[in-house]
């Protein structure tokens, strides 16, 4: 058996109905995670919270999850992500306080998840002029006071990508997590903001590639969202919505949260209108009330933004030995259909080889399913 920690790690997660929960609770009792891969189901019974049932789970398909972590870590390790476990001494020490943060997370990109300052954005898929505009206003705002500032959302449609453009623009990092593996992005047309994401932040997810953005991710990935940051800040919201969902999440780990007012005739402001009220959410106006809000001392803060941050890597790289970089090489452009027929593969194949390319930066997606040499 295997005794790569990160594999085993792969593998508890794969094995359905052993959370994060459960795989803390097997370690505290055995101590080592070797030994829930080789102990008889009557011991693993044993273990608080586990129970025949799932102890027969475990059993049953440990070994098969053995064999698909083993492919996730190659996928991994091919397309230099970083893999962050429970394990981890860097694992996100916010992410760490939540009691059900993820066993694994993978991160594709550039990004310090302890950085000094975190803050989640996020609000309705139906943003109006609005929420757009406080979105934008904001975030000019806290990258004037807090350089460095990192800005976490969902790069979902509406207030997500707002936030995540704003940063990219006023020149903060911003770390946009999945509710699907890192083999594709959801949905596609942010692939473009996505690929910047990498340069200045990153993406990150808690499931493996393969995985498609079903309705049950997206509240599993909310939980990311609000443990990864500081504050959840609420832009727009109608009664009911994701962005209410990650708000109560960020309470529930003892967070803050705060929300911009709406008009009362607003369907999308009602959600941020009745948080204030019920006083599940602070009321801000401005990155300044925020700021005071949260007792942020932003003296000196533009000399030095956040000092645990690494320096940005270089966005060229040095090219690697892959067909696709060959073909390109000798033409300007070329065509997905044309490639996969010179090639010989199947478009969705080639698909996939491509889209890594273009998130390591090597080349670049025009439209028309045309590609080209990054320069």
């Amino acid at each position: 058996m295997t005794t790569d920690k990160r594999i085993l790690l792969i593998a508890l997660t794969l094995i359905k109905g052993v959370g994060s929960v459960l795989t803390r609770h097997l370690l505290q009792y055995f101590g080592e995670i070797d030994i829930i891969f080789s102990e008889k189901r009557q011991v693993l019974e044993k273990v608080p919270g586990i129970g025949i049932h799932t102890a027969e789970k475990i059993v049953a398909l440990r070994t098969d999850a053995l064999k698909r972590a083993e492919q996730e870590l190659a996928f991994v390790e091919k397309n230099k992500i970083r893999l962050y476990s429970m394990l981890d001494d860097d694992y996100p020490i916010r992410l760490r306080e939540c009691q059900d943060a993820p066993v694994v997370c993978y991160v594709k990109g550039n990004v310090n998840l302890n950085a000094h300052r975190i803050l989640s954005v996020v609000g309705t898929r139906n943003a109006t002029d609005y929420g757009r505009q406080l979105t934008a206003s904001l975030i000019k705002e806290l990258s004037d006071m807090i350089p460095g500032l990192l800005i976490v959302s969902g790069l979902a449609y509406g207030i997500d990508i707002c936030a995540h453009r704003s940063a990219l623009k006023n020149g903060l990092p911003t770390v946009g997590v999945l509710a699907h593996g890192l083999d594709r992005i959801y949905p596609t047309v942010h692939r473009g903001t996505a690929i910047e994401m990498i340069h200045q932040g990153g993406l990150l997810t808690d499931f493996i590639n393969g995985t498609s953005p079903e309705r049950e991710n997206f509240l599993q990935r909310n939980r990311l969202i609000a443990g990864l940051a500081d504050a959840t800040i609420v832009v727009e919201s109608a009664e009911k919505g994701g962005a209410l969902v990650t708000a109560d999440i960020a309470l529930s780990y003892g967070r803050e949260v705060y929300a911009f007012p709406g008009r009362i005739s607003d369907a999308h402001s009602q959600g941020c209108n009745r948080m204030i009220q019920t006083n599940k959410a602070g009321l801000i106006t401005s990155a300044r009330d925020l700021i005071l809000g949260l007792c942020w001392d932003t003296d000196n803060m533009a000399a030095n933004p956040d000092p645990a941050k690494p320096a940005m890597l270089p966005f060229k790289k040095e090219r690697p030995d892959h067909p696709v970089i060959t073909m390109l090489s000798e033409r300007s452009e070329m065509q997905i259909n044309e490639m996969a027929a010179e090639m010989n593969l199947p478009v969705h194949q080639l698909s996939t080889m491509l889209f890594a390319l273009e998130l390591d930066g090597h080349i670049k997606a025009l439209p028309g399913g045309i590609y080209k040499l990054n320069p």
